[in-house]
C-alpha cells in the first residue's frame, strides 16, 4: 500500500482530491457538517474494526508478508512497463495536451497540403 501511495501519479491524484475535498468543505457550511459527521463515523468504525482484526492479522502475518513481497515485485515491474505512473497528474495532463495539439497541427498541415 505504501509503495502504491508513493507513486507520483497516485500521490498527486490523492493531493488533488484532498484539496478539492477541503475546498468543498470550506466553501459550503452544510457540506462541512455532513463531511464532519461522516469523518467521525469512519474514524469510530475504523477504531472498532482495528481492535477486532488485530488478532487475525497477527495470525496471518507471514502470509501477508509473502503477499506484500509478491505485490511489491509486481508493482516494480508495472512501474518499469508504465513510466506514466512515475509522473504527477499535472504533468500527464500537460503532456497529453501537447501531444493532442501536435497531432491536430500535423493533421491540419496534412489537410492543407
Amino acid at each position: 500500500v505504501n509503495q502504491v501511495a508513493n507513486l507520483a501519479l497516485v500521490s498527486s491524484a490523492c493531493d488533488m482530491v484532498s484539496t478539492a475535498y477541503a475546498s468543498a468543505k470550506d466553501s459550503h457550511p452544510y457540506v462541512r457538517s455532513v463531511c464532519d459527521a461522516a469523518e467521525k463515523g469512519v474514524k469510530s468504525v475504523t477504531e472498532a474494526t482495528a481492535s477486532c482484526v488485530q488478532p487475525v492479522l497477527t495470525t496471518l502475518e507471514p502470509h501477508v508478508a509473502a503477499a506484500s513481497e509478491y505485490a511489491s515485485k509486481g508493482l516494480d515491474k508495472l512501474g518499469e512497463t508504465l513510466p506514466l505512473l512515475q509522473k504527477p497528474v499535472d504533468q500527464i495532463i500537460s503532456d497529453t495536451k501537447e501531444l493532442v495539439s501536435s497531432r491536430v497541427a500535423d493533421a491540419k498541415d496534412a489537410v492543407s497540403s
